[in-house]
């Protein structure tokens, strides 16, 4: 079975529309026989892109910290759970079970996961897709400092090419598709 990683907010965002497309991206992944892998919360875009997959027969895999702080939001409904003890051991594990890496809108942690397969991907660690999901042009400043990047000589341009841009939550069947056919 063919997995993403799912890195996003642990918060609703201020606009419903994070929830709404959380929501879609979940069940359509459901819907094609594709899990997800995320970071195991019950709560903000993580909560509902993992009940929306759960409710559509998915399989949704959480990795989550042994942190005490954090077992009033770890989602007890997974198909699977693993506790780590570390956030970097979670990033890892994540990366391992994972075939696609998808991030939606979230703060500083989803950056944090996003950027470490991002970086992993452009020094050839690792060969799976990496797509940011650009939900209400969430990630139009990012993608344009990445073209300063490029403009400013500290990235290559086939380094950009690496990063798939996403619209729709059927944007990224096509990515799994081409993942698929890959391996």
């Amino acid at each position: 079975m063919m997995r993403v990683a799912i890195y996003c907010g642990s918060r609703e965002g201020n606009n419903p529309i994070y929830i709404q497309k959380a929501v879609e991206l979940g069940k359509i992944l459901a819907d094609n026989g594709i899990g997800i892998v995320y970071g195991g919360a019950n709560n903000g875009v993580m909560g509902a892109v993992a009940d929306a997959a759960l409710a559509h027969g998915g399989e949704v895999i959480g990795v989550t910290p042994a942190f005490e702080e954090w077992n009033e939001v770890t989602h007890l409904g997974l198909t699977e759970l693993h506790y780590v003890q570390t956030m970097h051991e979670r990033k890892a594990l994540m990366i391992q079970l994972s075939d696609v890496f998808v991030a939606l809108p979230g703060g500083a942690g989803t950056m944090d996961e996003f950027f470490d397969v991002f970086t992993l991907t452009q020094i050839g660690q690792q060969q799976k897709p990496v797509c940011l999901y650009n939900v209400n042009h969430f990630y139009d400043p990012l993608r344009l400092h990445f073209d300063r990047m490029v403009e400013e000589g500290f990235m290559p341009e086939e380094h950009l090419e690496l990063l798939h841009m996403l619209e729709q939550p059927k944007d990224v069947l096509t990515v799994v598709e081409k993942a698929t056919h890959s391996l």
